[in-house]
């Protein structure tokens, strides 16, 4: 369900009315009268079937299954930061994960959260990725951002950018360039990837003189791991890289903090962009985008983000299923 303010409900519910229901059975989770309210709001033709538990999921129909009796009910304004509607974006998340625990469920596909509401609503986390890692019991987990002209893995996620610097370390560079590398054969079908690694300073460290994380840590952390018949390359200057549409040639691209990646991404994805994570033992994608608050309840959100991640978590059921045979 998402942040229940924010536009997605929404966007699920227009992209709910252009999946193909025989190739897969969609599920949204999350409290009745939000997406009631939806549907109604907006004169949306998109008739579901309410489930009274996960036993009772009607297959090749859309399906509407309620959060677990005893929440309170959600109450909606538009584009506002509330804690019932954190609490309950939490519940829907923590339920969903469940059922995916126990291959109840394929895959998830997570609508955007706030996590201002996270916060009012006492979670400790500072987003999906984190959360769902600490929900699976995952130490190792890494954001990956997907769309058809780029791949975009993160090495730091939600940090203060002054404490980026520290966080990069040659177990952490060797540990998520690895997650990175296996994600994209095992979740992308890429048997054989090749991925750049962008510099943390400007200029790459120009030799030292605006830093010495490339010749100390990156460099290294690349040999060390090509020395296994890897394919990475750089550390490439994140300027120049983009500048010169040097991504085009290359299957992933990883950045070492969140902004590095994740602009050139939007700017060159258009709405067409994914979040998955990497790393869990369960399949979880999300549209490119946050809550939006500023155009929650106007009905004018773009809804092709959140069906590009719908198509990619059915994707990745398919190519986890042939990685492993």
């Amino acid at each position: 369900m998402g942040d229940y303010n924010g536009i997605g409900p929404e966007v699920a519910a227009k992209s709910l009315l252009k999946i193909d229901t025989k190739a897969s059975t969609p599920v949204w989770i999350g409290t009745p009268s939000v997406l009631d309210k939806v549907i109604a709001q907006y004169g949306l033709p998109l008739l579901y079937h309410l489930a009274s538990d996960i036993y009772d999921i009607k297959e090749q129909h859309v399906n509407l299954l309620p959060l677990q009796s005893g929440h309170q009910e959600a109450v909606i304004s538009y584009g506002t930061v509330s804690g019932l509607a954190g609490a309950l974006a939490m519940k829907s998340i923590e339920f969903t994960t469940e059922l995916c625990m126990n291959r109840t469920v394929s895959a998830m596909v997570t609508s955007p959260i706030s996590k201002e509401a996270l916060s009012l609503a006492s979670c400790r986390f500072p987003g999906h990725t984190e959360y769902l890692a600490s929900l699976t019991g995952s130490k190792e987990v890494l954001m990956i951002l997907t769309s058809d002209r780029l791949t975009v893995a993160l090495c730091t996620i939600h940090l203060p950018l002054k404490n980026v610097a520290g966080q990069i370390t040659d177990e952490v560079l060797t540990r998520n360039l690895t997650l990175f590398m296996n994600s994209l054969k095992k979740d992308l079908g890429i048997e054989s990837p090749t991925i750049a690694v962008l510099a943390l300073n400007p200029h790459a460290g120009d030799g030292g003189i605006l830093g010495t994380e490339e010749t100390d840590l990156i460099r290294p952390a690349l040999q060390k791991l090509n020395d296994k018949a890897t394919r990475f390359e750089g550390p490439f200057p994140a300027d120049g890289f983009f500048a010169s549409a040097a991504y085009e040639n290359y299957d992933g691209i990883f950045a070492m903090y969140h902004d590095q990646g994740l602009i050139p991404f939007k700017m060159l994805s258009f709405g067409g962009g994914v979040n998955f994570t990497a790393g869990l033992p369960i399949i979880r994608t999300s549209p490119d985008h946050g809550t939006a608050f500023g155009i929650a309840g106007k009905g004018t959100a773009d809804s092709s983000s959140f069906l590009e991640a719908y198509h990619l978590a059915l994707k990745m059921v398919l190519n986890r299923n042939s990685f492993h045979q």
